[in-house]
């Protein structure tokens, strides 16, 4: 199996908060920016997770390697809105045939991309910095998740990073049997087709033994389990979750104050 390590400093400030203040935290902020389309709040609320970011014991550089299809996705949306957004409000821009870019399309785009990376920004500095397995017992300790939903959890985060190396393996064997797409792209079409069920198959089939197994050792009798390491829930984690939703109401106020908050509905 191949282990999965968060990658901040264990001793930072925030990274060693409890696994559910954490994860609180981010959906208090996510919820919060869903709210609005302008592009004034998540730009605020990206900069706040930006700047607190050492103190997950992050470094910029790592949080970049992780987060970069984040970013790539952003721009994706941006540009597919600019390009093809059907209300075409405000001054015109610049136009090139039947393209045009008025101000109207470029602050809802740009509000839609913000508003994905600071939705998600938070979720990706949480699990950088959480242990899966200390976040599963803050699951079944604080929270009172059911044992068996919070470790089958645990197990399937655990084996996802396989499915890369399965990938690697199924692609390197058609090649030594001579399944080869070349140039073609049809062909590879196919061939990602039929990879992706292979893969597909062989995760079912690790899920189901995964299942029995948990299955032989217990997990099913309704028994109550034990925890070895123990979660607690303090002070400090209460302020985190707090200074979230310090941080949310802060960004919604800067856009209401500045007359560029639009609600998503009405």
């Amino acid at each position: 199996m191949i282990p999965y390590q968060p990658i901040a400093a264990p001793d930072a400030l925030l990274a060693r908060r409890n696994p559910v203040a954490k994860v609180a935290a981010a959906l208090v902020v996510s919820v919060a920016l869903i709210a609005t389309v302008d592009p004034v709040a998540p730009a605020v609320a990206i900069g706040f997770e930006l700047a607190v970011v050492p103190l997950f014991g992050v470094r910029y550089a790592a949080l970049a390697r992780r987060a970069w299809p984040l970013l790539l996705s952003a721009l994706g949306i941006l540009c597919t809105l600019v390009l093809f957004a059907a209300e075409r409000t405000g001054s015109l821009l610049w136009q090139a045939g039947p393209v045009e870019v008025t101000t109207g399309v470029l602050v809802t785009a740009l509000g839609m991309s913000l508003r994905v990376i600071a939705v998600a920004l938070p979720g990706v500095l949480v699990f950088a910095t959480t242990d899966p397995t200390d976040l599963t017992d803050a699951l079944v300790q604080n929270v009172k998740a059911p044992p068996r939903f919070a470790i089958g959890a645990l197990a399937a985060f655990r084996l996802v990073p396989l499915l890369a190396l399965e990938w690697r393996m199924l692609s390197l064997a058609r090649r030594a049997r001579g399944v080869d797409a070349g140039r073609n792209p049809l062909a590879r079409l196919r061939l990602f087709g039929s990879t992706a069920f292979a893969l597909l198959v062989g995760a079912i089939r690790r899920g189901t033994r995964l299942a029995t197994a948990m299955d032989a050792r217990g997990f099913d009798s309704g028994s109550p389990r034990t925890s070895a390491r123990r979660q607690r829930f303090t002070g400090a984690d209460a302020a985190l979750v707090a200074g979230a939703a310090t941080l949310a109401a802060g960004a919604l106020a800067v856009s209401v104050a500045l007359g560029t908050f639009r609600p998503l509905v009405g």
